[in-house]
Order: structure tokens, then C-alpha cells, then sequence
């Protein structure tokens, strides 16, 4: 089904996720547990996820459980969502496509600034969270979750990063994640945060002992 075959299976890790951001920065924040890290692009023939969980937690576990069973290998995914205050907590689960099924970020990001537009900074809290479900073949799946808080700016700043990036200023931060190196961003970050809870988790499924989740 691609390349795990020719890998130490014991020692891989497949990432449900065939969105390329995704999957160079969750390597990047895994590069020190020293595994083959590989993604759903990596098995063309995997189905593909419906993300239609009402929870960013069960399109985690959904996604990861979908991956674990089609390749018998780990799987690690995770759902993020933006949520502002001033919205009731939209876009929230559905942030990766607030503005329609097949919407790109720059319109993701026009919808949450015109839905935004009047309200003073003060009043555009929102908060970042990030889902990371493990699933290994056999075992629970373990769920871990990071949160960062901040506001969404008035207008983009910054050309790097991806989806929200260039509208969400973190709490304590002078720059957007978009305005942000990648090192920077993956220590401020609620993915950040989330995915190095879950390297606990990957480090012990790997060695062969049952995940526990971080307390």
C-alpha cells in the first residue's frame, strides 16, 4: 500500500494527513522521537476521511482510527479549530472550511474578518485548540489537547504558516504565527503544545508498552 514495507514497521508512524503544512510542521515537532515518520500521501490508496465528527475530538479519533486500520501501523492525527469569542465559539470545529467545502484559506480568513468587521480588538478573543488522537493497532486510542489564546487581528500580518496564521496574535507575542520562523511558531503553538504531549505517547507505543496519557 506504499512504503512501510520496506521500513521497520515497529518504528513507524503514520500521520492522517495529506495537507502538506500539516505534515512538515507534525515532523518537524516529532523529529527527535527518531521514527520513519509517513502520511496518508504516502498510501494512495487510503479512503478519505469525512471530517463530520461534532467535536474537533472525534475527527481526531476518527481519522486516526481510519489510518491505523487501513495500514496496521500507529497513526497519529489531529483536528484543530479557531474559536472566537465575539462568533460563540465559531468557526470552530469546522474552521478548515468556514467558508464552504472546497474554500481556501484566504477565504476562510475574509469570512472571519467580515464576520469580525466593527468589533474592537478587546472584543476578539478567541482561542486556538488542537485534538491529537493516537491510535495504535490493539490498544485505546489516547487522546491530548493544546490551547493557546490570543486575539484575531483586524487585517492579515505575515506571508508564512497556513490556514488562521496570519490573523491570530498569540497572548504575549509581538507576531502572528504567520510573522513567526517555524521553531518559533511550534513552541507557541496550541499544535505545538498538543503534539509534544502526544511524542509521550508515541515514544511509549513504540516501544511497546501501552500509552498512557500525559496527566
Amino acid at each position: 500500500m506504499g512504503r512501510a514495507p520496506e521500513l521497520e514497521r515497529s518504528r513507524v508512524l503514520v500521520l492522517a494527513t495529506r495537507n502538506p503544512h500539516k505534515v512538515r510542521e507534525l515532523s518537524d515537532l516529532l523529529s527527535e522521537i527518531g521514527i520513519a515518520v509517513l502520511s496518508s500521501r504516502d498510501f494512495p490508496d487510503l479512503p478519505d476521511v469525512e471530517e463530520d465528527g461534532r467535536t474537533l475530538e472525534e475527527n481526531a479519533i476518527k481519522k486516526a482510527v481510519s489510518v491505523a486500520d487501513a495500514t496496521g501501523l500507529p497513526s497519529l492525527a489531529d483536528d484543530t479549530g479557531l474559536e472566537v469569542e465575539a462568533l460563540d465559539g465559531a468557526p470552530g470545529v469546522v474552521s478548515a472550511r468556514y467558508a464552504g467545502p472546497d474554500a481556501t484559506y484566504e477565504d476562510n480568513n475574509r469570512k472571519l474578518l467580515s464576520a469580525l468587521a466593527g468589533v474592537p480588538l478587546a472584543r476578539r478573543r478567541a482561542s486556538f485548540r488542537c485534538v491529537v488522537a493516537l491510535a495504535v493497532p490493539g490498544e485505546p486510542i489516547r487522546t491530548v489537547e493544546g490551547r493557546t489564546e490570543g486575539v484575531v487581528l483586524e487585517e492579515p500580518r505575515g506571508q508564512g504558516g497556513f490556514g488562521y496564521d496570519p490573523v491570530f496574535l498569540p497572548d504575549g507575542r509581538a507576531r502572528t504565527y504567520a510573522e513567526m520562523s517555524a521553531s518559533e511558531k511550534n513552541t507557541a503553538s496550541h499544535r505545538g503544545k498538543a503534539v509534544r504531549s502526544a511524542a509521550k505517547l508515541v515514544r511509549e507505543a513504540l516501544r511497546g508498552g501501552r500509552a498512557q496519557a500525559p496527566e
